[in-house]
This record gives structure tokens, C-alpha cells and sequence, in this order.
């Protein structure tokens, strides 16, 4: 994706977030361009899930200026939350309804008139419709509280280490998943532990650490960096990595639990 061609739709200047005398965001400040992937990465106790938490208007900031598609996140919270999506840990799921059941329910809460069946198929769970959401696997839980970020037709959904868990097949399968959603105009911002999963997704990333963004750039600009300062692996790097190893041998078609 060619950043000069879209527009800056989240814009966070100075962002701090303190509690009592420890800071946990020192001060960010970066931008997410319209319809790409961005990534937030960086160790525990980074500062990254309370960075999405405040762009997700589920946390109060200390000081600095967050903007939303061109809506200040101080003054327009509830103007915000109608073009975002964000993903419900699994936690946050009543496991006695049906995925039908519970899309009709999402969207009465954003009063949308929703066809579960259609918003189902993008996910894949079509045939799971009548099916209780404890009775899911790990990968189709992850599909499904992706498909309920999607109910009110945001401009932007954020994604909390989506694929945590996950087997090969589920991780790659929810990867392709998330390449669609973006192909169809949706800006994405994700945390993630996975370097392989933010190399393969994320058109830029910003990599925190104690509460500071230390680096900002497209994965291959970054690789490429550290590579010029004359950095090596210990190990030669092969071209393949075991993961592919076990999709080849396993098939990249997404297996059920049984």
C-alpha cells in the first residue's frame, strides 16, 4: 500500500497516561494513515494495550490530543464509537447463545436492523449460525468476535492480539481474514507478540517499549535498517521458517475442532 495516496485518519500527539507517580505512555505521538494496517508492538508492560484502550475511548488519558477520523477524542467520544470496532476478549461473550443470537443482540446495541447470516459468511461461520458459543473452537471464537467488530460498518476496528492461541491454520486463516477486511477499505490497528504475524500484516508498525515509541517504519524498512548497522544472525536464516514447515505438510486449510 502507497502511503501518499490515503489520508491521516487517527492522529495521537503527545499522549501520556499516568497512574499516580508511574507513567505508563511517556509522551507518543504517531499516525495511522486510511486503510492500513498498523501495528503496535512491543514487550508486557509497554504501554501498547493502554495506548488501543484510549484510541478505543475505553480509557482516560492524561494529557495530549487524540483525533478519530477528524473527531477529538475528548469532546466526540460518542461520535467516535460509532465508526470503530473493537473486539470482545471471548470473556465477553454470553456462551449459552446462539452466534445468531448474539449478533442480533450486537446490534440492537448499536440499533442496526443486521442479517447475521451475511455478516456470518464474511467470517466463514455461516454453517455455525445455530451453533452456542461455548460449542466453538479456539479459531472460529477469534472469527467470531472479529465478525462482531464489523456490525456497525466502522471505518476503523482494532484488534487486541487477535490470534493469541491459535493453532498454524487458525493464525493463518484469521491473517487472510484480516487482509480482507482491509481490502475492503477498513483501516486495521493491532496489537500483537508475533513478529512473524505483524511482518506478514502490518504496512507500518510502531514498536514500544517502556511507555515510548522507540521505532516507526514499514517491518522491511526496520529489517533493513538493522541489517545495514551490520547486524547478524547467529544462525544462518533460511528462507523458510518451521511454521511453514507445518503448513506444508499439514495443508493450509483451516481444521475444526473436533
Amino acid at each position: 500500500m502507497t502511503q501518499e495516496n490515503h489520508s491521516c485518519i487517527i492522529r495521537v500527539s503527545n499522549l501520556k497516561k499516568s497512574y499516580g507517580s508511574f507513567e505508563a505512555v511517556k509522551g507518543i505521538s504517531f499516525e495511522v494513515q486510511e486503510g492500513e494496517i498498523f501495528g503496535l508492538l512491543g514487550p508486557n508492560g509497554a504501554g501498547k494495550s493502554t495506548t488501543l484502550e484510549i484510541m478505543e475511548t475505553l480509557r482516560s488519558k492524561t494529557s495530549g490530543e487524540v483525533t478519530i477520523a477528524g473527531l477529538n477524542l475528548d469532546k466526540q467520544q460518542d461520535a467516535i464509537k460509532q465508526i470503530i470496532g473493537v473486539q470482545l476478549q471471548t470473556s465477553g461473550f454470553y456462551p449459552g447463545l446462539k452466534l445468531i443470537e448474539l449478533i442480533k443482540l450486537f446490534g440492537g446495541l448499536y440499533n442496526r436492523d443486521i442479517n447475521p447470516m451475511e455478516l456470518l459468511a464474511k467470517v466463514n461461520l455461516e454453517d455455525k449460525a445455530k451453533s452456542l458459543y461455548k460449542s466453538l473452537s479456539g479459531g472460529q471464537k477469534q472469527r467470531f468476535s472479529i465478525a462482531t467488530t464489523l456490525i456497525n460498518n466502522p471505518k476503523i476496528i482494532f484488534l487486541d492480539e487477535p490470534t493469541t492461541g491459535l493453532d498454524p491454520q487458525a493464525r493463518r486463516n484469521l491473517w487472510e481474514l484480516i487482509r480482507e477486511i482491509r481490502s475492503q477499505g477498513t483501516t486495521i490497528i493491532i496489537t500483537t507478540h508475533y513478529m512473524d504475524e505483524a511482518e506478514f500484516l502490518c504496512d507500518r508498525v510502531a514498536i514500544m517499549d517502556a511507555g515510548k515509541i522507540i521505532a516507526l517504519d514499514q517491518p522491511g524498512n526496520l529489517i533493513d535498517q538493522l541489517i545495514s548497522s551490520g547486524f547478524e544472525k547467529e544462525k544462518a536464516s533460511k528462507s523458510a521458517n518451521l511454521e511453514d514447515v507445518f503448513i506444508h505438510l499439514t495443508g493450509h486449510v483451516l481444521r475444526e475442532e473436533a
